[in-house]
Parts: C-alpha cells; sequence; structure tokens
C-alpha cells in the first residue's frame, strides 16, 4: 500500500488545529473556504462530460441499486441504533454517524478504483456524478428530521446558501463545459490539488474550533477505537449487501464491481462542504466530520485491495 499523501495532509490538519488552533485568527479563513467551495463545484461542473453520462445511463438497474444504496440503506442501517442512543451522551455522535450515512458517494476515487478493477467505467462516472448532484437536496434534507431551528437549522436557509455556493456555480460550470473542456484536461491534476487543498483548510478550521472549545475532552482511545470499529462495521455491511443483491440481479462481473465500489463509498468532498455550509464555524463541526474522516481512509485503503483482487481475478 502507498502512503496516501491527501490523508496524511488531513491527519497533519487536524494535529495542527490540535496544537495551534488559533491560527485561523490571523486569515480569513472563513473567506477563502466559502469561495474555495463555490471553485470546487464550479470545476465539478466543467467535468461533467453530457457523452460520457448519456453513455453510463442505460443499465437502469444497476443505477437503481447505487443511489438506492447510497441514500435510503446507508441511513436505514445507522437509523436502526437511534432508538438505543436517543437521549443518551451518545446520541451527538450518532447523528455525526447519520450525517455521514446521507453523504453522497465520491466521484473521483469511485471512478479510478472502478477503472482499477476492471468494472464499467460509464456506469460509474454517471452514478458518481448523479450521486453528487441529488445529494446537495438529501443530504441537509435527511439531517432536517434530526436537526432544529434551536441547533441553527433551518432547510430553507440551508437550501439557499447550497443554491448560492454548489449549485449555482455547479450549473455554470456544465454549462462551459463545452467552451472550457481543453482547460479541464490541461489542468486536471492542479484542480484536484487545488480540491484537496481546500477540504484540508475546512478540516483545520473545523477542528480548531472543536479543540479550542474542548469538544473531544470526552472522547477517550476507546471511544475513538469503537468509532473507528462501526465505520468498519458499516462499511463491510454495505459492501456485502450490494455485492448480495449484485447476485439476486444476476449482475455481471463488471457491474458488481460498479456497485460495490459505488454503492459503498461516501464523499469526503461533500462532507467537508455540507458541514461547513449546515454547521459554519460551529464547535461541533470537527465531530461531524470524524467519521467520515475516518470512512474515508478506511474506504481508500479497503476498496484499493478489492480493486487489485477484482482485476487480477478478471485477468485471469
Amino acid at each position: 500500500m502507498k502512503i496516501n499523501p491527501f490523508v496524511v495532509s488531513l491527519l497533519a490538519a487536524i494535529l495542527v488545529a490540535y496544537l495551534f488552533p488559533q491560527i485561523g485568527e490571523f486569515f480569513p479563513l472563513k473567506i477563502i473556504t466559502d469561495v474555495g467551495i463555490g471553485l470546487i463545484f464550479f470545476f465539478y461542473g466543467l467535468k461533467l462530460s453530457v457523452s460520457e453520462l448519456k453513455l453510463g445511463m442505460s443499465n437502469y438497474k444497476l443505477h437503481i441499486l447505487i443511489q438506492f444504496t447510497t441514500f435510503l440503506l446507508f441511513p436505514a442501517l445507522v437509523f436502526v441504533a437511534y432508538p438505543f442512543l436517543k437521549n443518551t451522551n451518545a446520541e451527538e455522535y450518532w447523528l455525526a454517524f447519520f450525517f455521514l450515512a446521507a453523504l453522497p458517494s465520491t466521484v473521483s476515487s469511485s471512478v479510478v478504483m472502478v477503472s482499477l478493477a476492471k468494472g464499467n467505467i460509464p456506469a460509474a462516472i454517471f452514478n458518481a456524478s448523479l450521486s453528487g448532484i441529488i445529494g446537495v437536496i438529501i443530504t441537509p434534507f435527511w439531517l432536517g428530521f434530526f436537526l432544529d431551528a434551536s441547533e441553527g437549522f433551518t432547510f430553507s436557509e440551508v437550501f439557499l446558501k447550497l443554491l448560492y455556493q454548489i449549485i449555482i456555480p455547479l450549473v455554470l460550470g456544465f454549462a462551459l463545459h463545452k467552451i472550457l473542456k481543453t482547460f479541464v484536461k490541461r489542468y486536471k491534476s492542479k484542480l484536484g490539488l487545488f480540491d484537496k487543498s481546500i477540504i484540508i483548510l475546512i478540516v483545520y478550521d473545523s477542528f480548531s474550533h472543536s479543540f479550542s472549545a474542548n469538544i473531544f475532552d470526552d472522547l477517550s482511545i476507546l471511544d475513538l477505537g469503537l468509532i473507528l470499529l462501526s465505520v468498519l462495521a458499516l462499511f463491510f455491511a454495505i459492501y456485502g449487501i450490494t455485492g448480495w443483491i449484485s447476485n439476486v440481479c444476476n449482475f455481471a462481473i463488471k457491474d458488481k464491481i460498479t456497485a460495490r465500489f459505488c454503492g459503498s463509498k461516501k464523499s469526503l468532498v461533500h462532507g467537508s462542504v455540507m458541514a461547513k455550509i449546515i454547521f459554519g464555524n460551529s464547535a461541533g463541526a470537527g465531530l461531524f466530520l470524524l467519521p467520515i474522516m475516518l470512512f474515508h481512509i478506511s474506504q481508500l485503503i479497503l476498496i484499493s485491495v478489492f480493486a487489485e483482487r477484482y482485476a487480477e481475478k478478471i485477468s485471469d
């Protein structure tokens, strides 16, 4: 396994936030991250190719399974624990898990991993892109059932922020795809680096506020271990269920790979952005990013291992 520079940078951002939470006071981080979020989704829109999306549209059973897994099965599995954790000290952590469960799938890493495993790449592109768009509405919608105005959440206000920070830049980018597609291809790696840089800043900003407010003071190493185990259990449950449904539906091996890889992943980009928009600079923002960060690291490691195994199996 190669060391992932992005994962190392995320961990470093948390360490710096713990040691030097006051750094953000000397920089206009809110303005930088707000503008950065708009640009991330503008560039995301630029990357959306109509021809690639059309190519992956035909297999409707596969699309239904992936979107069902992402936005219904994930939240349902986490919701099962709610009656047992409601009105307890663990309820806030449960909500952070539900936030993770309500997020859309990743885009770039899903497509890359499906490609490595020799799966259905056009379907992966279509579903990853569709998931990102649907998630803009579905994620705050699901959270709205458990957050209320007293916690600073109103769906209309959040949707307004999503509109001008995500939806408008995304639509504008998509409209300019044909004009700027050469620019996207030429600077693809630099645009990816920009996205990751903004996410790292959001992670630092969120965790610095959480550390300053002593949000994690009651979190022991055992608690952190339990959160990680819960993250892994959730991943393997989804991965196993999507594989089983794929077998029941008699999916070809390439479609099964795409269903499992796209259906079991969650987007740290959307998670960071949504946390920033929904929770702003509140002290609890870092808490909501903890499960998604652990899930992100876990899915990168596990899916890359599974991708190699599938690639060997298909080659044989």
